[in-house]
Order: structure tokens, then sequence, then C-alpha cells
């Protein structure tokens, strides 16, 4: 292999293409990203997390990368000074019918390899964390906040330092083979390459589609909303405080993240965008939403989750049923505690049948390889994914 096509310029593409040429010294490598720079949407739109692993099942990508990546991610933050802080979290049981889960979390981090793990009961919960509730609580050490604005710049300039081309709004439009080579037309021309990596995050199904892939799974975007403490009541929070996951439902659930240039995230819920970059109520793409609406597997999703989907709605438009949900973790916020914040999109990938795609989804063929399903720890694990691309290729 001489030549390697990169689309999508997010940290798991950024983190290929320096893989790629760390393994490969002399590779062509050609990065398109549609955007005017590089990490223009999941890699940036985060609570800015690092995930050490655990809640995934024990053996599964997920888990295996997480647990690798972070410590990846967190030698090249002190290698290249990029702002970071391991300052660990709880997971908080609110409820007796959660102590079995949170032992169940416990069990899984510590089969992945995580070290430091211990419950907490409530006075140890709150030396860590004084305004805290809960019956009880998984301190999780080895989790962190990062900088990921820095991770991708630094990324692009380290690939750039190695030969690596990385070429900016330029969407891929168009692929082809021609002979032993791609084509990718573009707004910025056309790029060609013997070998093609689809690292396009929201877009990758449809990258794929372009590459002649029947799209048997579809990228279901959530639109994750946040808000932000109040400056006098940040106090509230110290690092990062999460719920014991509900299995009934397939998100995380709202949580509070102090993020690493100061503030305090609350969230996120997760309700139906209209857009793959539907980072507002308001932003509706026609193409987008037809597609998500086509497709059966997001009708069974809705329901299969019918309590979910109220939940995740209601807390969208009402900030007090927000806050309510954030008082199982902290009884003391209140909704006149809590601003506007931001909001992420997802990149989900879904079954046909309804079903999320749990772990990440690497396709490989003879002259291509795509990923299709990077969601959440993508960003902590993007090191690690990178490697292991570079190690399916056989390089």
């Amino acid at each position: 292999m001489k030549s390697v096509l990169i689309v999508g310029g997010g940290l798991v593409g950024l983190a290929t293409a320096w893989r790629l040429l760390e393994r490969q010294p002399g590779l062509a490598v050609t990065l398109l990203e549609k955007e005017p720079q590089v990490g223009a949407h999941q890699s940036t739109h985060n609570s800015g997390v690092l995930h050490c692993g655990l809640y995934y099942k024990p053996g599964s990508a997920k888990a295996r990368l997480a647990v690798r990546g972070i410590r990846q991610m967190v030698a090249f933050c002190r290698a290249e000074a990029i702002p970071h802080d391991i300052c660990g979290k709880l997971v908080v049981a609110a409820r007796p019918e959660e102590l079995p889960r949170l032992e169940e979390l416990l069990r899984r981090g510590a089969a992945n390899g995580l070290q430091g793990l211990r419950r907490l009961e409530p006075p140890e919960m709150r030396k860590l964390e004084p305004h805290v509730g809960g019956l009880a609580a998984a301190h999780v050490p080895e989790e962190g906040i990062v900088d990921y604005r820095a991770v991708c710049d630094r990324l692009a300039a380290r690939v750039q330092e190695r030969g690596g081309r990385i070429v900016t709004r330029a969407r891929v439009t168009r692929l082809s083979r021609h002979g032993a080579e791609w084509v990718a037309g573009t707004p910025a021309g056309e790029f060609a390459a013997e070998f093609l990596i689809n690292c396009a995050g929201l877009h990758c199904d449809r990258v794929a589609a372009l590459a002649g892939e029947r799209r048997e799974v579809r990228i279901v975007p959530f639109r994750g909303e946040y808000h932000q403490l109040r400056p006098e009541r940040q106090g509230l929070v110290r690092n990062l405080i999460y719920p014991v996951p509900d299995p009934k439902f397939p998100f995380l659930g709202v949580h509070f993240t102090r993020l690493i240039h100061g503030g305090v995230e609350a969230g996120p819920n997760a309700v139906l965008a209209f857009a793959r970059e539907g980072y507002r109520r308001t932003t509706v793409n026609l193409r987008d939403l037809a597609d998500a609406l086509t497709f059966p597997g997001l009708w069974r999703f809705l329901a299969r989750y019918p309590a979910m989907v109220r939940t995740e709605l209601a807390q969208s438009f009402s900030r007090a049923r927000f806050c309510r949900a954030l008082q199982k973790l902290v009884p003391d916020v209140r909704p006149g505690d809590l601003a506007p914040g931001g909001a992420g999109v997802r990149a989900q990938a879904m079954t046909p049948t309804g079903e999320l795609v749990q772990d990440f989804h690497l396709l490989r063929r003879d002259h291509a390889l795509h990923v299709l399903n990077a969601p959440s720890p993508a960003a902590t694990a993007s090191l690690a994914i990178g490697e292991e691309i570079v190690a399916t290729l056989g390089l």
C-alpha cells in the first residue's frame, strides 16, 4: 500500500492518519474534511470527558479500546502539554434498585482492567463531592477531562509534520474505482489513493453508500442538550457526577461535568435531531429528517422505548423537569441555577430492527475500511481506534 485516502477529519480520522504515518513513514496520506477546520462536530461538541471503560461489556471493542485509549490519550496530552485533568468521577446509585447495578458496574470495570475502583458510602462520597446525594457510589479515579479542540489541532499539526495532507472544505460527493485507485470527488477537486478509510462520523453510512456498500445500518442522529451551572452555583460540583445507567434506556442519563477551562455542565439528554448537524431544536435538514423518518428501525426503536422518549422530550422543553433528573445526583440544585448551554449530536448506528449498535463497528473490504459506529467513548479511544485500524490493515 502506497497511498491512503481518509474521509473525515474528526478525532478518529486524525488519529488514524497519525497512526498510519507513525507505522509507515512516507505513506501518502490524504485526509478530506468537509468543514473549514478539523474536529468540527462530535469531536468537539461533547462534554470533554476522558472515559476509562467502566460501562462497557468485558471483551467488547469499546471496553478494550477505551481502557487502552485513555492511557494513550493521557500520554499524548502530557507529551503535547494539552490541558487535561485526571480528576476522577462518582457514579451514584440514587435508589435501592440501582444498588445491584452499581455492583455490576464495579465488576465490569474491574474485568476491563480499571485501577482503583471502589464503592463508597454516603460519608465517603461527600468527602469528594460535598453536595452529592444518593445511597452509594462507585469512585472511578482514572476518569478525567480534556480539551478535545486542542487534541484535534495538535493531531492535525503532527499529521502534516509527518507529510500527511489535510484538505478542508472538501466534502466527498462521489467515490469511484478507477483501476487500482479510489477517486473522491469534492468541491476542492479530485483526490485519488489505493485505499479508502471512511471516518465520516455523522455521515459514515452515506460515505459507505458512495463506495458501493448497502446501508444495512443507518446513522440516526440524537441531539444531547446541556445546561450550565451559573457561576455562583458551580461550587455544587467539584468534578464529575454520573447516575447509574438504567438498563431500560439506551443512554447514560443526565450528569454533571466540570469543564477543563472552567464551568460546570449538566446534561445531556437525548432527543431525535431533525438534522445530522442539528445543534438547535429549530435546525431542520429535510434530507436528514426524511432519511430518519423513512427508516423502519427508528419507528421500532421509538416503540421499544416510549417512556424514555416522553421523558427526554419533556426534559428538552422543561428546565424544571431537566433539573428534577439532576436532583437525583445533587439535591441542592435548583432550576434557577441552570443557564442554557450548548449541544452535541451523537452519530448512533441503528439496525432495521430498531436496536442500537452497541459496539464500535469496523467494516473491512479489499480496498476500503469503513468505521460505521463510533459514538462515545470514541473521542477518548481515538488513538487506540487508529491503532486498531492500522493493525486491521496489516501494517
